[in-house]
């Protein structure tokens, strides 16, 4: 005596709603993580470039508004910012 056909397709039904489920919600996760790292990578640059620029004449001003530059951007971010202080 095993399982019933329905109680079967039941139980299959179950886990793929289970997956489907479990992979919308990993998405976003990823996404937020992607973010963290590039926020992370960027204001690190942010800074390294402020200590390593002290040698070069390279100063960037950190504040508020570079700060959401680098860490929204990453490493383009700072790139923007490097090239906008040298032109102004």
């Amino acid at each position: 005596m095993g399982l019933e056909v329905g109680a079967a397709l039941s139980y299959v039904l179950a886990l793929v709603v289970i997956l489907i489920v479990v992979m919308l919600l990993l998405k976003p996760l990823k996404l937020i993580l992607k973010l963290i790292i590039n926020g992370i990578i960027g204001l690190v640059l942010l800074l390294a470039v402020n200590f390593i620029g002290k040698f070069v004449g390279i100063k960037i001003g950190i504040n508020i508004i570079t700060i959401i530059i680098a860490a929204f951007l990453g490493i383009p971010g700072v790139i923007l910012l490097i090239i906008i202080n040298y032109i102004l």
